[in-house]
């Protein structure tokens, strides 16, 4: 049997202040571990700007990444990768925040700890970072080398744990992935009052039954079933569907050029 692998991060678990957020995406760190990419590195910078997450700190030499390349993948978030900070270990990377959490798709006995959901790891840092009263504290996500990932000495420098499940067939994933997928679950704690859309309410919906009933009425439909049977049907239906106003104005559509069509056939006929 195939053993199941995952994207692992450890950090800090903070069992409260989930009633609302006050996340502090300035004070969210993400730390790339001697990444052999440029490429990879510039790709993690859009990432983290698609999510409003500014703070890049990289573990290595300045020297040994070509910024030409790293802006390309970059886009226009390389003005992230030009303010990025380096340090000599994560140890000093990290050594301001009160949460270090390291990534690994491996499980051993030196990778201990209980693993969180991204969304999680969120919460955790939702109350980390924006304590009240402005007292929040740096957090940092460390992503190892793409190749290697972090190593059981590196990974000792970072506290508990998250993990993005991923396929046991390909359970890598991509640098940039990996730091998207963190990104993404922080901006949405962030900003938790975004929605898609709002499914309409009931007396809205009734009026979609109540176009849908004129409509088979005009084409004689209830002459074989009942119409206050068929409105409560659809009334349910549609209830369930959590439809949006132009789904509700295509079915009133549908239903209306059906009946048009119906009686445009009948009148041919006289």
């Amino acid at each position: 049997m195939k053993k199941k692998l995952y994207i692992t991060l450890y950090l800090h678990f903070t069992p409260f202040c989930y009633t609302s957020s006050c996340m502090n995406l300035e004070r969210i760190y993400i730390v790339l571990d001697h990444p052999d990419e440029c490429r990879n590195i510039g790709a993690a910078c859009r990432a983290m700007a698609n999510s409003g997450i500014t703070h890049l700190r990289i573990v290595g030499k300045k020297e040994d990444y070509d910024t030409e390349k790293v802006h390309i993948l970059a886009i226009h978030a390389s003005s992230i990768y030009d303010s990025a900070e380096f340090f000599n270990s994560i140890k000093d990377a990290t050594k301001d925040c009160a949460v270090a959490a390291g990534t690994t798709r491996r499980r051993g006995k030196k990778r201990k700890g209980k693993l969180y959901l991204p969304e999680e790891f969120a919460q955790t840092a939702d109350v980390v970072s924006g304590a009240k009263d402005g007292d929040g504290t740096n957090v940092a996500v460390v992503f190892g080398n793409e190749r290697t990932g972090l190593t059981d000495e590196q990974l000792a420098q970072c506290t508990e744990g998250v993990t993005i499940p991923s396929s046991e067939d390909f359970a890598s994933l991509n640098l940039s992935h990996a730091v998207q997928i963190i990104c993404y679950h922080l901006f949405r704690k962030k900003n938790d009052y975004l929605t898609g859309y709002t499914p309409l309410p009931l007396s809205r919906i009734d009026k979609t039954v109540e176009a849908i009933a004129d409509n088979l009425q005009k084409i004689g439909f209830f002459s074989i079933t009942g119409r206050s049977d068929m409105e409560s049907f659809w009334r349910s239906l549609l209830s369930r569907a959590a439809l949006s106003e132009s789904e509700a104005q295509y079915i009133e559509k549908i239903f209306s050029k059906a009946a048009g069509m119906v009686s445009k056939k009948e009148l041919g006929k006289c």
